[in-house]
């Protein structure tokens, strides 16, 4: 009997929690389908009394979302792309290579994951001034191309990998670059899913780097482009709802589609959050 209790007070919490979570989304997409007047008024309202699917039409229109849509694509590509490629290689050479200075490396390294993001903003905008970046695609892409996050998450998945695997590739004759590319990365697929969902994730998600070092509309990214809908006069909420809606249904697709890797790449790290 207690077993029984205890199983369904644990489907009750992860159900309300559930709930919760969801409700912020929820409440998004029933914003954006009110007309302006139901947007603020009190108490609100949750379903309105007249579907307004033109407001994601006017929505679109109200900025150069396609032009957005592409930079964000070409952003976050590029920067998940060069992140795997260095994170992966300087994880395999902290969990498999020996070096004169490595702890001490990793330990100055693992310290830089205490610093909040935040401080990085001026250093990192004063260092791509100087190298005349500023408002170019560069600027958002090279800050990004490196993430010790990430690294530390891949050390700790080929750490788990068995020595005596290195050591029989390395007396078949395999060299360094081939185990990694050919036998520790297939092995270590889920845990790569995991980190590039949540890179992609962070990086479409992007807004005030994308803010501070763009200048110019035909550069500007899709979290930057919601700016759109608040002015002087206030901000129109049910068209801020409809875009916010388009930009992170990719993301929610993306999601859905990856998540059993995500909970299994994360599991494998033992890491929390």
């Amino acid at each position: 009997m207690k077993v029984k209790v205890a199983m369904v007070l644990r489907y009750v919490i992860l159900v309300l929690g559930a709930i919760i979570m969801l409700m912020p989304f929820l409440w998004m997409v029933s914003t954006s389908l009110k007309t302006q007047p139901e947007t603020v008024k009190i108490p609100p309202i949750w379903i309105p009394k007249q579907l307004q699917w033109a407001n994601y039409i006017e929505a679109f229109k109200a900025a150069p979302f396609a032009r957005y849509f592409v930079n964000s694509v070409l952003v976050t590509t590029v920067t998940t792309a060069g992140q795997l490629f260095t994170s992966i290689l300087a994880a395999f050479a902290f969990s498999r290579l020996n070096f004169y200075g490595k702890n001490i490396i990793f330990v100055i390294f693992l310290g830089t994951m205490m610093v909040p993001g935040e401080m990085l903003i001026i250093p990192n905008f004063v260092t791509l001034s100087k190298f005349h970046m500023i408002n170019t695609y560069w600027a958002l892409i090279v800050p990004w191309l490196a993430s010790f996050f990430t690294v530390f998450t891949l050390k700790q998945n080929f750490q788990s990998v068995p020595d005596q695997l290195y050591y029989a590739a390395k007396i078949d004759g395999a060299t360094d670059w081939h185990f990694l590319w050919h036998v520790l990365v297939p092995i270590s697929k889920s845990t790569i899913t995991a980190v590039t969902v949540l890179q992609v994730i962070g990086s479409w998600n992007a807004f005030m780097w994308p803010l501070i070092v763009t200048n110019t509309e035909n550069l500007r990214t899709l979290p930057v482009g919601l700016q759109a809908f608040t002015t002087d006069a206030g901000t129109n909420y049910a068209l801020l709802m409809a875009a916010s809606t388009f930009v992170i249904l990719p993301m929610v697709i993306l999601y859905i589609f990856l998540q059993k890797y995500i909970i299994a790449g994360i599991s494998k790290t033992g890491l929390k959050g």
